[in-house]
């Protein structure tokens, strides 16, 4: 829903009703992941997708047809069906689309959702989408931590129970930043299922902090806001270390870096999802940082700039700190993927790709170069033996 936000904000406020496609579950090589959405407008206007453009069209008339009527659908594509070539979701992936129609009245908590999303606070929808009594389809709970403290206008998925149910689930969801169903089943189940729930979580934007004022910091800046970071520059040099120098950053620090760092560790706002990108290529400030950041029990990449003799300097001197191994082995670096960058713009984009690719799990291989599935999803589901 992120993708549309502010134009299905824009619609809801106005008193617009729209017809929302999400998808749901994926199977295979699809497309896109649970949570992806189109957006289909009363002046038949499309805005996302669900699929990148391969069975855009079959949504897009499942959306007019569900904003005509109101009644939602639960609708399965890929190639098992029989039109799979005229949708054209050829790529061998099966997805599931749910289709509602959203309005001020059939989505009051709306406006407090997006209220969340937009000041970085933690919630959750949860959609029954599949129900044996078809009045309840449809329904939505909000799901927020505690520690929010709203808990105005939640609404119910029709019973105690299952919000109790959903609500435990939704938070563990939240914690990882993963979108799904809850239920008796997963949808394409050939089980009997008498439940099932999407559960769409927005969670707070994961943390880049990048130490070092450099050009290279400027450009890995502007490419982590587009990735959706919220991103602290942290430098001890006040001339360079300034907001004007790095207008895409959220905050930008003048401190010693791993005096910074400690204080983040202990206000205990770093956690698995955060990354440190050291481009300070400077020992008397990359060290000391690097000590405390080798040694966080929890966090989702360390990666420090330089030449592999700067590399191994570097080691040589954290060894000599008391740095294991084990925690050494921590570090990437030198920084980025081999993708021969030279410029600011280009070596961000090698930082980027080693970010995304250590998230996922992958190898950050050509994909030419490879066989099997494309999605680093479906190949650890052939290796478990799905």
């Amino acid at each position: 829903m992120r993708d549309v936000l502010d134009q299905l904000e824009a619609r809801w406020r106005s008193g617009d009703e729209v017809a929302l496609a999400t998808v749901v579950a994926t199977f295979r090589s699809a497309p896109r992941p649970p949570g992806a959405c189109m957006l289909v407008d009363s002046s038949g206007e499309v805005l996302g997708s669900v699929s990148g453009g391969c069975v855009e069209a079959a949504v897009y008339d499942l959306a007019t047809t569900v904003a005509s009527t109101g009644t939602p659908e639960l609708v399965r594509y890929g190639v098992s069906d029989d039109d799979a070539f005229q949708v054209g979701l050829t790529c061998g992936g099966v997805l599931d689309v749910w289709v509602e129609r959203v309005s001020r009245t059939s989505f009051p908590e709306l406006g407090s959702v997006i209220e969340d999303i937009r000041h970085d606070r933690p919630v959750a929808v949860a959609t029954l989408i599949e129900h044996d009594d078809p009045s309840r389809v449809g329904r939505r709970f909000v799901v927020r931590p505690d520690t929010s403290g709203q808990d105005v206008g939640r609404g119910s998925l029709g019973s105690a129970e299952l919000d109790s149910l959903v609500h435990d689930r939704a938070l563990e969801m939240l914690e990882s930043g993963t979108s799904g169903l809850v239920g008796d089943g997963l949808i394409g189940d050939s089980s009997t299922r008498s439940v099932a729930v999407f559960v769409s979580t927005f969670p707070t934007k994961p943390r880049m902090i990048v130490f070092g004022a450099i050009d290279f910091a400027a450009a890995l800046v502007t490419l982590a806001d587009f990735l959706g970071f919220r991103v602290t520059v942290c430098d001890a040099r006040p001339v360079f270390a300034t907001q004007s120098r790095f207008p895409d950053a959220d905050e930008v620090i003048v401190q010693w870096p791993h005096l910074y760092l400690a204080i983040e560790r202990d206000a205990c706002r770093i956690d698995s999802r955060t990354v440190l990108a050291v481009l300070t290529h400077d020992p008397k400030f990359d060290v000391p940082l690097l000590e405390v950041a080798l040694r966080l029990d929890h966090v989702a990449y360390v990666g420090a700039m330089g030449s592999r003799q700067t590399h191994e300097d570097r080691a040589a001197r954290l060894v000599a700190a008391g740095v294991t191994d084990v925690e050494l082995q921590r570090l990437a670096s030198p920084i980025g993927l081999d993708l021969g960058a030279r410029s600011p713009a280009e070596t961000a984009i090698s930082i980027a790709a080693e970010i995304i690719a250590r998230r996922h799990g992958a190898s950050g291989q050509r994909l030419c170069a490879m066989s099997g599935p494309i999605h680093t999803v479906e190949r650890a589901a052939i290796t478990r033996g799905a």
